[in-house]
């Protein structure tokens, strides 16, 4: 019979709720038995819905690391404790998945890093937008060469009015950014991914407050409070990597803009080029005409494990376990997803300084 892990959780909001209690609930291999939260009452409410007939439930994260049994820890903290959260589980011998971004730091990012190397621990990151169908085919498509050499490409993720105006979002202290953090992050990471390329030479960012400071503004969740929305609204960057690449990211929570797409990447290879904008599509050039390719992903493209359809977050948790059980690496590592942290915070810090970083 093979082991059942025993899995807590630190961070009881939305995310938690979200995505990683649904998720880990269909996964027979594990059982979630302690729930951590600031707020007893949120802890409480997850414990009653997802937690084991023994759960248990505590406010201070560093008393539920001293449970010996426990041996994966989900970090859903904001951003500002991941690293600190994240490091401390790997210390107490527990695998550790954070919510993306990795941290609020590229430091922070890098501490967590050698702790799991240290330990010998498995750390992963939240980074759940790689398991859509359309990024698996992508991938699958980028790993067959049949773009040829990556050269140029854009990350994705725009918003025309989609500030989230609860929780912490809106405060730089907690999370160090705002779009560019938040989803942009995402944007990157599958970009990356697809390209295989983590050597980045030189970023320059722009960020932007402009339409953060207006009154009663049209948003998806209701008016924000400009003296509450001390991060960007939206900001891009330019990096170009080592081997000559180069990679546009654009991301906003509020843009006047139609031009609207989330968590997307377009790839030109010197063979082809693909795209997630409008659907999958692959574009190219066979005996001398052009072709655009529109991938059907309905037809055999829904994933399915044991009969059941997976959504992202599914897959996502399923391999996870998976690394851990068979001793792998996860799909997500620390390395890569630090890669993506050092990007981000060169664009904040070219946004400020008004010049290029150079990294590496």
């Amino acid at each position: 019979m093979s082991k059942v892990y025993r899995v807590g959780v630190i961070g009881c909001g939305g995310i938690a709720n979200g995505k990683h209690l649904p998720s880990l609930s269909k996964q027979s291999r594990v059982e979630v038995v302690a729930f951590c939260d600031i707020v007893k009452e949120r802890a409480e409410e997850a414990a009653e819905k997802y937690g084991s007939d023994e759960a248990t439930v505590y406010t201070d994260y560093k008393e539920l690391l001293k449970d010996s049994s426990l041996d994966i820890i989900h970090v859903l903290t904001p951003n500002d404790m991941h690293a600190e959260i994240s490091i401390a589980s790997l210390e107490a011998g527990k695998h550790v998945m954070c919510e993306k971004p990795m941290a609020k730091t590229a430091a922070d990012a890098k501490r967590m890093v050698e702790a799991a190397k240290r330990t010998g621990k498995k750390l992963t990151i939240g980074y759940d937008n790689r398991f859509r169908q359309d990024s698996l085919f992508m991938k699958k498509v980028c790993e067959a060469g049949e773009l040829g050499h990556i050269y140029f490409a854009k990350a994705h993720a725009i918003r025309r009015r989609a500030v989230p105006t609860w929780g912490v979002f809106l405060d730089e202290e907690k999370q160090g950014g705002g779009p560019l953090i938040d989803i942009g992050t995402h944007a990157l990471d599958l970009t990356l991914w697809m390209m295989d390329n983590y050597k980045p030479k030189v970023v320059l960012g722009t960020k932007y407050h402009e339409l953060s400071q207006k009154e009663d503004a049209a948003n998806a969740w209701g008016p924000w409070d400009p003296k509450k929305f001390t991060v960007e609204d939206s900001a891009f960057g330019m990096i170009v990597m080592e081997n000559g690449a180069t990679i546009m990211l654009e991301s906003s929570w509020a843009l006047n803009t139609l031009d609207v797409h989330e968590a997307k990447c377009s790839l030109s290879g010197t063979e082809a080029g693909a795209d997630m904008k409008d659907g999958l599509r692959i574009n190219g050039e066979k005996h001398s005409r052009l072709y655009t390719n529109e991938i059907d992903l309905g037809a055999g493209g829904v994933a399915f494990y044991e009969g059941k359809a997976e959504s992202n977050p599914d897959i996502e948790l399923r391999l996870w376990i998976d690394a851990i059980q068979q001793d792998k690496d996860p799909v997500v590592t620390p390395e890569q997803a630090y890669v993506v942290s050092q990007i981000l915070e060169a664009i904040y810090e070219s946004s400020q300084t008004g010049k290029a970083v150079y990294l590496n």
